[in-house]
């Protein structure tokens, strides 16, 4: 600040500040405005995406799930889905040494499809999302397809985008190329998921998890039902090798009847009677879906069949009692 010898101020200290305040005061507001309106247009814009893109329903223990398709970002950021996401996200140990494969990748796209009520979905899908971030691939190349997981419903979608996917555990990650399917991760990792994707990427693949399940998944959806029991015995001989235990072709079987595919449900749980006929679960499952169909006889003759395993087997003598009594013993 200039002051003369008489301790008055020049006229010219008056005008300048008055000048400066004049002349900037219109472009801050400007500034101001502009600024808000950026964040204002971001918030809605935010908010109004997710709101007209997300489907959502509430389970029998009243808990709220998204299904059908829905943006990735909206795990991260919603309170209800960041937490786990977050957690399995930042929990994934990457090796020291970078890893190349995105020159492998960068033309593929991935349909993930989980379930926001499964275990094993919180776990990977946020890991598997690291990986690819970590590999500098794009988000766009994902495409997440959340399942229902109620008894009608179970693991299908609003839109039916899993029909014909064989989609039959979760979470299941299909790899395409040109859209046509060249690789699949079913529930979790064969090896580790670093290895996993590693071998995906350069062509050495290994056999996802549930191998014998996929196998009649496959089959069932590409050919007709009276072909595939006429070739009983050769794909008989095919699961055998494949099927690792009871649990694979029973939770299909679910899938099955689920989706109203009675008749190819039937045939799965009769099919697995056959593999592991030392397991009482298996006559129990077969048994619910004749008694569905309104063969009395043939479930009882089932159920019957797991007390000759497991005697004190509750659910078996609870179907008896009441079968007999639809039958009229």
């Amino acid at each position: 600040m200039v002051v003369i010898s008489n301790g008055k101020l020049p006229d010219l200290f008056f005008l300048k500040p008055k000048s400066i305040t004049f002349e900037l005061e219109p472009q801050i507001l400007i500034l101001m405005k502009t600024t808000i309106l950026m964040v204002l247009c971001t918030f809605f814009s935010f908010s109004n995406s997710y709101s007209q893109e997300i489907n959502f329903y509430k389970n029998a223990k009243g808990d709220t799930h998204i299904c059908g398709e829905f943006p990735l970002d909206y795990l991260e950021h919603d309170s209800t889905y960041s937490v786990w996401f977050n957690k399995y996200y930042n929990g994934l140990k990457l090796p020291s040494k970078r890893l190349r494969l995105k020159s492998k990748l960068k033309n593929s796209t991935v349909d993930i499809y989980l379930g926001t009520w499964c275990g094993d979905s919180k776990k990977w899908v946020p890991q598997f999302i690291k990986l690819w971030d970590e590999l500098g691939l794009k988000r766009s190349q994902l495409r997440l397809i959340a399942l229902y997981n109620d008894e009608e419903r179970y693991k299908t979608s609003p839109d039916g985008e899993e029909q014909g996917q064989q989609i039959q555990r979760v979470p299941v990650f299909i790899f395409k190329s040109n859209n046509v399917e060249y690789a699949r991760i079913v529930e979790s990792p064969k090896n580790d998921l670093i290895t996993d994707v590693a071998q995906i990427a350069l062509g050495f693949l290994s056999k996802p998890n549930y191998e014998g399940a996929n196998y009649l998944f496959k089959i069932l959806d590409t050919e007709p039902l009276e072909m595939i029991e006429k070739n009983m015995n050769e794909h008989y001989k095919i699961l055998r090798n494949i099927t690792h235990n009871s649990k694979e072709l029973n939770t299909l079987g679910y899938v099955l009847l689920r989706n109203k595919r009675i008749k190819e449900a039937n045939f799965c749980f009769k099919l697995n009677t056959y593999l592991f006929k030392y397991t009482p679960n298996v006559y129990d499952s077969y048994g619910e879906i004749l008694a569905l169909e309104g063969k009395h006889l043939k479930a009882l003759k089932m159920y019957k069949k797991v007390l000759a395993i497991e005697p004190e087997n509750k659910n078996a003598k609870a179907q008896i009692k009441h079968l007999e009594a639809l039958i009229g013993f």
